[in-house]
């Protein structure tokens, strides 16, 4: 089951975190995997992750808040039958200290650069009569989330721009699903706390896990396996939908 064997996919961010988890499960299920990401030496580390266990994978630089970057990369793959929608970046800050530079950088990376994406592939997917889309959104995009006022407009956004690139291209056998991690153990979790948090680190760090109701962070391969179902061929019948990750925090906080 979940078999990618010989499906083309391109994964944005997969140099990092949980783009890299995606990317390493997809190549194992059989899948070529062509990673993108703006840091191209990030990008290679996941490739020779990949190639430790024999599977295909390519590295691409590309900074997808430019359009005519995307299209021309995208053009070069060609034959794609999975797109991954992963790259993001994050934001602290409440609406009235959120620069307008700072709002316009999060908007171009997290909106544009998706709306980028899927504006290239469409064409691409509708010549070999199908295709799967898989957007990251975050639970920040239907609830709100202290200090998150750019972040979670953009996430917000997604979940947004997945109902309806669902709904437009449900007659030409296009799916697309988003999933919406809580906070997930990464590197930029790590980097984020010391940064914040110089000498607290483990009490941050307990603090940050216990908001999940479940006790602690979920993992990037946690996120790696949902997003496996989602774009393999066992979950052909789902399409339209968000699929909160986040270890109970939507339904069981408060």
């Amino acid at each position: 089951m979940f078999s990618l064997e010989n499906k083309s996919i391109i994964i944005t961010g997969g140099g990092s975190g949980i783009g890299r988890a995606i990317s390493i499960l997809f190549a194992e299920q059989g899948g070529v995997v062509h990673i993108v990401d703006v840091n191209f030496e990030n990008a290679r580390e996941t490739v020779g992750f990949i190639s430790e266990k024999s599977g295909k994978a390519t590295a691409y630089s590309c900074d997808i808040s430019r359009q005519s970057e995307v299209i021309k990369l995208f053009e070069s793959i060609r034959n794609v039958d999975v797109l991954v929608n992963n790259a993001g970046i994050a934001h602290i800050g409440k609406a009235d200290n959120t620069t307008e530079e700072d709002f316009d950088r999060i908007m171009n990376v997290n909106v544009k650069g998706v709306y980028n994406c899927i504006h290239a592939i469409i064409p691409l997917f509708r010549k070999n009569k199908k295709g799967v889309i898989l957007n990251m959104a975050s639970i920040a995009g239907f609830l709100g989330l202290s200090e998150r006022f750019a972040y979670s407009t953009s996430k917000g956004a997604i979940l947004a721009m997945t109902l309806s690139v669902a709904k437009d291209y449900l007659r030409e056998n296009i799916r697309c699903n988003s999933i919406s991690p809580a906070r997930i153990h990464t590197p930029f979790v790590d980097g984020f706390i010391e940064k914040n948090y110089a000498g607290r680190e483990n009490e941050m760090f307990e603090k940050l896990s216990q908001a999940q109701p479940i006790g602690r962070m979920g993992t990037p391969d946690e996120v790696a396996a949902l997003a496996l179902f989602l774009c393999s061929d066992e979950a052909g019948f789902i399409t339209g939908t968000d699929y909160p990750i986040d270890g109970g925090y939507v339904k069981l906080n408060g």
